[in-house]
Protein backbone atom coordinates (compact mmCIF):
# COMPACT_ATOMS: atom_id res chain seq x y z
CA UNK A 1 0.00 0.00 0.00
CA UNK A 2 2.05 2.99 -1.17
CA UNK A 3 1.67 6.75 -0.93
CA UNK A 4 -1.75 7.35 0.60
CA UNK A 5 -2.74 6.02 4.00
CA UNK A 6 -6.14 4.66 2.96
CA UNK A 7 -6.91 1.86 0.55
CA UNK A 8 -9.29 4.20 -1.29
CA UNK A 9 -6.36 6.46 -2.18
CA UNK A 10 -4.80 4.33 -4.91
CA UNK A 11 -1.19 5.18 -5.39
CA UNK A 12 0.99 6.59 -8.14
CA UNK A 13 0.97 8.81 -11.17
CA UNK A 14 2.82 11.26 -13.49
CA UNK A 15 1.84 13.61 -16.31
CA UNK A 16 0.67 12.78 -19.81
CA UNK A 17 0.98 15.13 -22.73
CA UNK A 18 -2.58 14.46 -23.91
CA UNK A 19 -5.16 14.50 -21.17
CA UNK A 20 -7.84 11.91 -21.59
CA UNK A 21 -10.73 10.89 -19.36
CA UNK A 22 -8.60 8.11 -17.86
CA UNK A 23 -5.67 10.48 -17.30
CA UNK A 24 -7.87 12.71 -15.15
CA UNK A 25 -8.70 9.71 -12.94
CA UNK A 26 -5.14 8.45 -12.58
CA UNK A 27 -2.85 10.50 -10.39
CA UNK A 28 0.58 11.90 -11.08
CA UNK A 29 3.04 11.16 -8.25
CA UNK A 30 6.28 13.17 -8.09
CA UNK A 31 8.94 11.16 -6.26
CA UNK A 32 11.31 12.75 -3.77
CA UNK A 33 14.82 11.27 -3.57
CA UNK A 34 14.32 9.79 -0.10
CA UNK A 35 11.49 7.54 -1.37
CA UNK A 36 13.80 5.90 -3.94
CA UNK A 37 16.63 5.62 -1.39
CA UNK A 38 14.23 4.08 1.10
CA UNK A 39 12.71 1.57 -1.34
CA UNK A 40 14.17 1.32 -4.87
CA UNK A 41 11.21 -0.84 -5.93
CA UNK A 42 8.87 2.11 -5.22
CA UNK A 43 8.98 2.73 -9.00
CA UNK A 44 6.66 -0.29 -9.33
CA UNK A 45 4.41 0.36 -6.31
CA UNK A 46 1.98 2.87 -7.79
CA UNK A 47 -0.39 0.53 -9.64
CA UNK A 48 -2.26 2.25 -12.49
CA UNK A 49 -0.94 5.75 -11.72
CA UNK A 50 1.97 7.56 -13.35
CA UNK A 51 5.19 8.65 -11.66
CA UNK A 52 7.41 11.64 -12.39
CA UNK A 53 11.10 11.85 -11.45
CA UNK A 54 12.58 15.38 -11.42
CA UNK A 55 16.19 16.00 -12.53
CA UNK A 56 17.03 17.11 -8.95
CA UNK A 57 16.00 13.66 -7.66
CA UNK A 58 18.49 12.07 -10.08
CA UNK A 59 21.18 14.55 -8.96
CA UNK A 60 20.63 13.69 -5.31
CA UNK A 61 20.68 9.95 -6.10
CA UNK A 62 24.04 10.51 -7.77
CA UNK A 63 25.37 12.38 -4.71
CA UNK A 64 24.35 9.54 -2.37
CA UNK A 65 25.47 6.51 -4.39
CA UNK A 66 28.99 6.15 -2.94
CA UNK A 67 29.70 3.96 0.08
CA UNK A 68 28.65 0.65 1.64
CA UNK A 69 25.68 1.91 3.65
CA UNK A 70 22.11 0.71 3.09
CA UNK A 71 21.20 4.16 1.71
CA UNK A 72 24.06 4.08 -0.84
CA UNK A 73 23.13 0.56 -1.94
CA UNK A 74 19.50 1.61 -2.41
CA UNK A 75 20.55 4.71 -4.40
CA UNK A 76 22.60 2.52 -6.78
CA UNK A 77 19.74 0.01 -7.07
CA UNK A 78 17.22 2.78 -7.88
CA UNK A 79 19.56 4.17 -10.57
CA UNK A 80 20.01 0.71 -12.12
CA UNK A 81 16.25 0.11 -12.19
CA UNK A 82 15.63 3.46 -13.87
CA UNK A 83 18.38 2.74 -16.41
CA UNK A 84 16.70 -0.59 -17.30
CA UNK A 85 13.30 1.09 -17.70
CA UNK A 86 14.59 4.04 -19.74
CA UNK A 87 16.90 2.06 -22.04
CA UNK A 88 13.95 -0.15 -23.07
CA UNK A 89 12.00 2.82 -24.54
CA UNK A 90 14.31 5.71 -25.41
CA UNK A 91 11.91 6.97 -28.12
CA UNK A 92 9.02 7.42 -25.65
CA UNK A 93 10.69 9.72 -23.11
CA UNK A 94 8.35 12.65 -23.78
CA UNK A 95 5.14 10.59 -23.82
CA UNK A 96 6.12 8.50 -20.78
CA UNK A 97 7.67 5.04 -20.53
CA UNK A 98 5.13 2.26 -19.83
CA UNK A 99 5.95 0.34 -16.63
CA UNK A 100 3.77 -2.69 -17.39
CA UNK A 101 6.52 -4.77 -19.00
CA UNK A 102 9.54 -3.94 -16.77
CA UNK A 103 7.41 -4.36 -13.61
CA UNK A 104 5.93 -7.69 -14.80
CA UNK A 105 2.37 -6.28 -14.51
CA UNK A 106 2.90 -4.91 -10.97
CA UNK A 107 2.40 -1.36 -12.30
CA UNK A 108 0.41 -0.28 -15.35
CA UNK A 109 1.18 3.45 -15.29
CA UNK A 110 4.02 5.36 -16.96
CA UNK A 111 7.35 6.76 -15.82
CA UNK A 112 8.13 10.37 -16.79
CA UNK A 113 11.54 11.94 -16.44
CA UNK A 114 11.99 15.72 -16.44
CA UNK A 115 13.02 16.53 -20.03
CA UNK A 116 12.71 20.32 -19.98
CA UNK A 117 13.98 23.23 -17.93
CA UNK A 118 11.31 24.43 -15.50
CA UNK A 119 11.19 28.02 -14.27
CA UNK A 120 8.71 28.62 -11.48
CA UNK A 121 8.91 31.60 -9.17
CA UNK A 122 9.05 30.28 -5.65
CA UNK A 123 8.43 32.54 -2.62
CA UNK A 124 11.51 34.64 -1.78
CA UNK A 125 11.99 32.73 1.50
CA UNK A 126 12.69 29.49 -0.41
CA UNK A 127 16.20 29.57 -1.97
CA UNK A 128 16.21 27.80 -5.32
CA UNK A 129 19.75 26.48 -4.74
CA UNK A 130 18.33 23.91 -2.35
CA UNK A 131 17.39 20.57 -3.93
CA UNK A 132 14.12 20.19 -1.99
CA UNK A 133 12.88 23.56 -3.24
CA UNK A 134 13.71 22.71 -6.85
CA UNK A 135 11.59 19.56 -6.53
CA UNK A 136 8.77 21.69 -5.06
CA UNK A 137 9.10 23.99 -8.10
CA UNK A 138 8.60 20.97 -10.38
CA UNK A 139 5.46 19.97 -8.44
CA UNK A 140 4.09 23.55 -8.77
CA UNK A 141 4.81 23.53 -12.52
CA UNK A 142 3.03 20.20 -13.03
CA UNK A 143 0.04 21.30 -10.93
CA UNK A 144 -0.32 24.39 -13.16
CA UNK A 145 0.15 22.41 -16.40
CA UNK A 146 -2.45 19.76 -15.49
CA UNK A 147 -5.14 21.62 -13.52
CA UNK A 148 -7.70 18.79 -13.86
CA UNK A 149 -5.38 16.11 -12.54
CA UNK A 150 -4.19 15.17 -9.03
CA UNK A 151 -0.46 15.98 -8.83
CA UNK A 152 0.96 14.69 -5.55
CA UNK A 153 4.44 14.87 -4.04
CA UNK A 154 5.52 11.64 -2.34
CA UNK A 155 8.21 12.16 0.30
CA UNK A 156 9.47 10.54 3.51
CA UNK A 157 10.69 13.99 4.64
CA UNK A 158 8.11 15.50 7.03
CA UNK A 159 9.40 19.08 6.56
CA UNK A 160 9.26 18.71 2.78
CA UNK A 161 5.58 17.66 3.03
CA UNK A 162 4.82 20.59 5.34
CA UNK A 163 6.45 23.05 2.90
CA UNK A 164 4.51 21.55 -0.02
CA UNK A 165 1.20 21.93 1.84
CA UNK A 166 2.12 25.50 2.81
CA UNK A 167 2.49 26.21 -0.94
CA UNK A 168 -0.96 24.71 -1.60
CA UNK A 169 0.38 21.45 -3.07
CA UNK A 170 -0.71 17.89 -2.31
CA UNK A 171 1.86 15.79 -0.44
CA UNK A 172 1.82 12.29 1.03
CA UNK A 173 4.12 9.95 2.91
CA UNK A 174 5.24 6.72 1.21
CA UNK A 175 3.35 3.94 2.98
CA UNK A 176 4.25 0.87 0.95
CA UNK A 177 6.99 -0.15 3.40
CA UNK A 178 4.53 -0.37 6.28
CA UNK A 179 3.42 -3.93 7.02
CA UNK A 180 0.47 -2.64 9.05
CA UNK A 181 -1.11 0.77 9.38
CA UNK A 182 -2.05 0.16 13.00
CA UNK A 183 0.21 -2.05 15.12
CA UNK A 184 -2.80 -2.80 17.36
CA UNK A 185 -3.87 -5.11 14.50
CA UNK A 186 -0.60 -7.07 14.70
CA UNK A 187 -1.08 -10.82 15.17
CA UNK A 188 -0.70 -11.66 18.89
CA UNK A 189 -0.55 -15.44 18.46
CA UNK A 190 -3.28 -15.95 21.07
CA UNK A 191 -7.07 -16.00 20.96
CA UNK A 192 -9.63 -16.17 23.76
CA UNK A 193 -12.41 -18.62 22.94
CA UNK A 194 -16.02 -17.46 23.42
CA UNK A 195 -18.04 -18.93 26.31
CA UNK A 196 -20.24 -20.93 23.90
CA UNK A 197 -17.27 -22.38 21.96
CA UNK A 198 -17.94 -26.03 22.86
CA UNK A 199 -21.68 -25.73 22.15
CA UNK A 200 -21.09 -24.28 18.68
CA UNK A 201 -18.07 -26.46 17.78
CA UNK A 202 -18.76 -29.71 19.67
CA UNK A 203 -21.04 -31.38 17.12
CA UNK A 204 -19.31 -34.45 15.67
CA UNK A 205 -16.19 -33.76 17.73
CA UNK A 206 -13.45 -36.40 17.85
CA UNK A 207 -11.04 -36.67 20.78
CA UNK A 208 -7.94 -38.81 21.45
CA UNK A 209 -4.77 -38.80 23.55
CA UNK A 210 -1.12 -38.76 22.43
CA UNK A 211 1.87 -38.66 24.80
CA UNK A 212 -0.20 -37.35 27.68
CA UNK A 213 -1.81 -34.56 25.64
CA UNK A 214 -5.41 -34.48 24.44
CA UNK A 215 -6.29 -33.66 20.83
CA UNK A 216 -9.70 -32.56 19.54
CA UNK A 217 -10.91 -32.49 15.94
CA UNK A 218 -13.56 -29.78 15.64
CA UNK A 219 -15.52 -27.92 13.03
CA UNK A 220 -17.58 -24.78 13.36
CA UNK A 221 -17.87 -21.07 12.51
CA UNK A 222 -14.60 -20.08 14.21
CA UNK A 223 -12.47 -22.82 12.59
CA UNK A 224 -11.74 -21.04 9.25
CA UNK A 225 -10.35 -18.00 11.14
CA UNK A 226 -7.86 -19.99 13.23
CA UNK A 227 -4.20 -20.20 12.19
CA UNK A 228 -1.82 -23.12 12.65
CA UNK A 229 0.16 -22.79 15.93
CA UNK A 230 -2.25 -20.12 17.22
CA UNK A 231 -2.81 -20.47 20.97
CA UNK A 232 -6.37 -20.77 22.28
CA UNK A 233 -7.49 -20.29 25.86
CA UNK A 234 -10.69 -20.22 27.84
CA UNK A 235 -11.16 -19.33 31.51
CA UNK A 236 -13.97 -20.61 33.70
CA UNK A 237 -14.83 -23.77 35.57
CA UNK A 238 -12.98 -25.96 33.06
CA UNK A 239 -10.10 -23.77 31.82
CA UNK A 240 -8.50 -24.70 28.51
CA UNK A 241 -5.08 -23.90 27.05
CA UNK A 242 -4.42 -25.43 23.64
CA UNK A 243 -2.96 -24.67 20.22
CA UNK A 244 -4.01 -25.34 16.66
CA UNK A 245 -2.01 -28.23 15.14
CA UNK A 246 -3.82 -28.87 11.83
CA UNK A 247 -6.31 -27.04 9.67
CA UNK A 248 -8.21 -28.23 6.61
CA UNK A 249 -11.04 -25.99 5.46
CA UNK A 250 -13.59 -25.73 8.27
CA UNK A 251 -11.97 -28.50 10.36
CA UNK A 252 -9.16 -27.94 12.89
CA UNK A 253 -7.23 -30.18 15.24
CA UNK A 254 -6.31 -28.55 18.56
CA UNK A 255 -3.92 -30.02 21.12
CA UNK A 256 -3.62 -29.26 24.85
CA UNK A 257 -0.32 -27.76 26.00
CA UNK A 258 2.48 -28.95 28.26
CA UNK A 259 2.04 -27.09 31.57
CA UNK A 260 5.37 -25.35 32.13
CA UNK A 261 4.00 -23.56 35.21
CA UNK A 262 4.38 -26.86 37.13
CA UNK A 263 7.74 -27.50 38.78
CA UNK A 264 7.98 -31.01 37.28
CA UNK A 265 8.17 -29.44 33.79
CA UNK A 266 10.67 -26.72 34.75
CA UNK A 267 13.06 -25.52 32.04
CA UNK A 268 16.55 -25.03 33.55
CA UNK A 269 14.86 -24.35 36.87
CA UNK A 270 12.47 -21.79 35.34
CA UNK A 271 8.68 -22.19 35.37
CA UNK A 272 6.16 -19.99 33.53
CA UNK A 273 4.50 -17.34 35.69
CA UNK A 274 1.57 -16.54 33.41
CA UNK A 275 -0.40 -17.89 30.46
CA UNK A 276 1.65 -16.20 27.72
CA UNK A 277 4.95 -17.41 29.20
CA UNK A 278 3.55 -20.95 29.12
CA UNK A 279 2.64 -20.47 25.44
CA UNK A 280 6.16 -19.15 24.73
CA UNK A 281 7.86 -22.16 26.41
CA UNK A 282 5.70 -24.56 24.38
CA UNK A 283 7.06 -22.91 21.22
CA UNK A 284 10.66 -22.69 22.44
CA UNK A 285 10.81 -26.34 23.56
CA UNK A 286 9.06 -27.84 20.52
CA UNK A 287 11.57 -29.29 17.99
CA UNK A 288 9.02 -28.95 15.15
CA UNK A 289 9.00 -25.15 15.48
CA UNK A 290 11.94 -23.63 13.58
CA UNK A 291 11.10 -19.93 13.95
CA UNK A 292 9.76 -18.20 17.06
CA UNK A 293 8.95 -14.50 17.56
CA UNK A 294 8.35 -13.13 21.06
CA UNK A 295 7.08 -9.58 21.52
CA UNK A 296 6.54 -7.87 24.84
CA UNK A 297 7.41 -4.84 26.89
CA UNK A 298 10.35 -4.69 29.31
CA UNK A 299 10.33 -7.37 31.98
CA UNK A 300 7.93 -9.86 30.38
CA UNK A 301 10.63 -12.56 30.39
CA UNK A 302 11.50 -12.83 26.68
CA UNK A 303 15.26 -13.26 27.09
CA UNK A 304 15.11 -15.36 30.27
CA UNK A 305 12.65 -17.90 28.83
CA UNK A 306 14.60 -18.13 25.56
CA UNK A 307 17.96 -18.64 27.26
CA UNK A 308 16.51 -21.23 29.66
CA UNK A 309 15.01 -23.16 26.72
CA UNK A 310 18.26 -22.81 24.74
CA UNK A 311 20.48 -24.06 27.60
CA UNK A 312 18.18 -27.03 28.29
CA UNK A 313 18.26 -28.10 24.65
CA UNK A 314 22.02 -27.52 24.25
CA UNK A 315 23.36 -28.94 27.53
CA UNK A 316 20.71 -31.45 28.62
CA UNK A 317 18.90 -32.88 25.59
CA UNK A 318 21.81 -32.07 23.16
CA UNK A 319 19.29 -31.08 20.47
CA UNK A 320 21.45 -28.11 19.39
CA UNK A 321 25.24 -27.81 19.48
CA UNK A 322 25.41 -24.24 20.84
CA UNK A 323 23.56 -20.97 21.38
CA UNK A 324 24.42 -18.03 19.11
CA UNK A 325 23.24 -14.63 20.29
CA UNK A 326 23.27 -11.41 18.29
CA UNK A 327 21.63 -8.01 18.48
CA UNK A 328 21.54 -4.70 16.65
CA UNK A 329 24.14 -2.32 18.08
CA UNK A 330 22.06 0.85 18.16
CA UNK A 331 22.86 3.05 21.19
CA UNK A 332 19.99 4.57 23.19
CA UNK A 333 21.92 7.83 23.81
CA UNK A 334 25.25 9.13 22.50
CA UNK A 335 27.60 6.45 21.15
CA UNK A 336 30.53 5.67 23.49
CA UNK A 337 32.89 5.39 20.52
CA UNK A 338 35.60 2.87 19.65
CA UNK A 339 35.59 -0.47 21.51
CA UNK A 340 38.84 -2.48 21.63
CA UNK A 341 39.21 -6.23 21.38
CA UNK A 342 37.92 -9.18 19.37
CA UNK A 343 34.43 -9.42 17.86
CA UNK A 344 33.15 -11.06 21.06
CA UNK A 345 34.81 -8.44 23.31
CA UNK A 346 33.41 -5.58 21.22
CA UNK A 347 29.92 -7.09 21.53
CA UNK A 348 30.21 -7.61 25.31
CA UNK A 349 28.95 -4.12 26.35
CA UNK A 350 25.82 -4.73 24.25
CA UNK A 351 25.18 -8.06 25.93
CA UNK A 352 24.36 -6.87 29.47
CA UNK A 353 20.95 -8.53 29.14
CA UNK A 354 22.65 -11.88 28.49
CA UNK A 355 24.87 -11.59 31.58
CA UNK A 356 21.95 -10.52 33.80
CA UNK A 357 19.85 -13.48 32.70
CA UNK A 358 22.75 -15.93 33.08
CA UNK A 359 23.12 -14.76 36.70
CA UNK A 360 19.45 -15.66 37.28
CA UNK A 361 19.71 -19.01 35.48
CA UNK A 362 22.95 -19.93 37.22
CA UNK A 363 21.32 -19.26 40.57
CA UNK A 364 18.56 -21.79 39.82
CA UNK A 365 20.97 -24.76 39.82
CA UNK A 366 21.51 -24.33 43.59
CA UNK A 367 24.11 -27.08 43.95
CA UNK A 368 27.82 -27.13 44.74
CA UNK A 369 28.04 -23.71 46.40
CA UNK A 370 30.19 -20.95 44.91
CA UNK A 371 32.63 -23.39 43.25
CA UNK A 372 29.78 -25.30 41.62
CA UNK A 373 28.16 -22.11 40.37
CA UNK A 374 31.47 -20.82 38.94
CA UNK A 375 32.05 -24.13 37.12
CA UNK A 376 28.48 -24.13 35.78
CA UNK A 377 28.88 -20.53 34.62
CA UNK A 378 32.07 -21.39 32.70
CA UNK A 379 30.36 -24.38 31.10
CA UNK A 380 27.35 -22.28 30.10
CA UNK A 381 29.50 -19.46 28.65
CA UNK A 382 31.50 -21.97 26.59
CA UNK A 383 28.29 -22.93 24.78
CA UNK A 384 27.09 -19.37 24.08
CA UNK A 385 28.70 -17.47 21.20
CA UNK A 386 28.12 -13.75 20.75
CA UNK A 387 28.20 -12.60 17.12
CA UNK A 388 27.94 -9.23 15.40
CA UNK A 389 25.30 -8.66 12.74
CA UNK A 390 27.89 -7.03 10.50
CA UNK A 391 29.57 -10.34 9.67
CA UNK A 392 26.51 -12.52 9.06
CA UNK A 393 26.37 -12.31 5.27
CA UNK A 394 27.18 -15.66 3.63
CA UNK A 395 27.24 -17.69 6.85
CA UNK A 396 25.21 -20.87 7.49
CA UNK A 397 24.40 -22.01 11.01
CA UNK A 398 23.86 -25.77 11.31
CA UNK A 399 22.22 -27.27 14.41
CA UNK A 400 22.35 -23.99 16.35
CA UNK A 401 19.93 -22.15 18.65
CA UNK A 402 20.08 -18.61 17.17
CA UNK A 403 18.73 -15.76 19.33
CA UNK A 404 18.22 -12.32 17.72
CA UNK A 405 17.73 -9.84 20.56
CA UNK A 406 16.28 -6.31 20.14
CA UNK A 407 14.95 -7.42 16.73
CA UNK A 408 12.61 -4.40 16.54
CA UNK A 409 15.65 -2.34 15.40
CA UNK A 410 16.14 -4.47 12.26
CA UNK A 411 14.86 -3.47 8.84
CA UNK A 412 12.87 -6.11 6.90
CA UNK A 413 15.94 -6.60 4.64
CA UNK A 414 18.25 -7.22 7.63
CA UNK A 415 15.69 -9.59 9.13
CA UNK A 416 15.62 -11.59 5.89
CA UNK A 417 19.44 -11.73 5.85
CA UNK A 418 19.54 -13.13 9.38
CA UNK A 419 16.72 -15.66 9.12
CA UNK A 420 18.13 -17.07 5.88
CA UNK A 421 21.37 -17.95 7.75
CA UNK A 422 19.56 -20.92 9.29
CA UNK A 423 20.79 -24.30 8.08
CA UNK A 424 19.46 -27.79 8.89
CA UNK A 425 18.45 -28.31 12.53
CA UNK A 426 18.71 -24.62 13.49
CA UNK A 427 16.05 -22.78 15.47
CA UNK A 428 15.77 -18.98 15.17
CA UNK A 429 14.20 -16.94 17.99
CA UNK A 430 13.50 -13.19 17.51
CA UNK A 431 12.90 -11.09 20.62
CA UNK A 432 11.83 -7.47 20.78
CA UNK A 433 9.51 -4.70 21.86
CA UNK A 434 8.20 -2.62 18.96
CA UNK A 435 7.47 0.25 21.37
CA UNK A 436 11.25 0.68 21.90
CA UNK A 437 12.67 1.32 18.43
CA UNK A 438 16.03 3.15 18.56
CA UNK A 439 16.87 3.02 14.81
CA UNK A 440 16.19 6.31 13.01
CA UNK A 441 13.68 6.01 10.10
CA UNK A 442 12.12 2.78 11.45
CA UNK A 443 8.61 2.85 12.86
CA UNK A 444 6.44 0.24 14.55
CA UNK A 445 4.73 -0.42 11.22
CA UNK A 446 7.91 -0.81 9.15
CA UNK A 447 10.15 -2.69 11.64
CA UNK A 448 11.60 -6.00 10.48
CA UNK A 449 10.13 -7.68 13.57
CA UNK A 450 6.60 -6.58 12.64
CA UNK A 451 7.33 -7.78 9.10
CA UNK A 452 8.45 -11.24 10.30
CA UNK A 453 5.48 -11.69 12.66
CA UNK A 454 3.01 -10.78 9.91
CA UNK A 455 4.60 -12.88 7.14
CA UNK A 456 5.24 -16.05 9.19
CA UNK A 457 1.82 -16.35 10.85
CA UNK A 458 0.09 -19.60 9.98
CA UNK A 459 3.26 -21.41 8.81
CA UNK A 460 3.31 -24.89 10.48
CA UNK A 461 6.93 -24.51 11.65
CA UNK A 462 6.72 -21.05 13.19
CA UNK A 463 4.95 -19.54 16.16
CA UNK A 464 4.43 -16.15 17.78
CA UNK A 465 3.37 -14.91 21.21
CA UNK A 466 2.95 -11.36 22.47
CA UNK A 467 3.80 -11.48 26.17
CA UNK A 468 1.44 -9.25 28.13
CA UNK A 469 2.37 -9.23 31.82
CA UNK A 470 5.63 -7.90 33.20
CA UNK A 471 7.22 -10.22 35.77
CA UNK A 472 10.39 -8.23 36.53
CA UNK A 473 9.27 -6.24 39.60
CA UNK A 474 6.39 -4.08 40.75
CA UNK A 475 8.55 -0.99 40.12
CA UNK A 476 9.36 -2.02 36.49
CA UNK A 477 5.70 -2.89 35.79
CA UNK A 478 4.46 0.43 37.14
CA UNK A 479 7.16 2.37 35.24
CA UNK A 480 6.22 0.63 31.97
CA UNK A 481 2.61 1.73 32.47
CA UNK A 482 2.99 5.32 33.65
CA UNK A 483 6.19 6.65 32.02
Amino acid sequence: MPAAATSKEKKAAAPRARRTASAAKTKLFVLDTNVLMHDPTSLYRFEEHDIYVPIMTLEELDNNKKGMSEVARNARQASRMMDEIVSSCLDKMEAGIPLKEPSHDLATGKLFLQTEAINVTLPAALPTAKGDNQILAVVMFLAERFPGRAVILVSKDINMRIKARALGLDAQDYFNDKVLEDTDLLYTGTRELPADFWETHGKGMESWKTEGRTLYRLKGPLAPNLLINEFLYQDGETPLEAWVKEKTGRTVVIETLIDYSHQKNNVWGITSRNREQNFALNLLMNPEIDFVTLLGQAGTGKTLLTLAAGLTQVLETKRYSEIIMTRVTVPVGEDIGFLPGTEEEKMAPWMGALEDNLDVLNGTTGEGGDWGRAATRDLIRSRIKIKSLNFMRGRTFINKFLIIDEAQNLTPKQMKTLITRAGPGTKVVCLGNIAQIDTPYLTEGSSGLTFAVDRFKGWPHSGHVTLQRGERSRLADHAAEVL
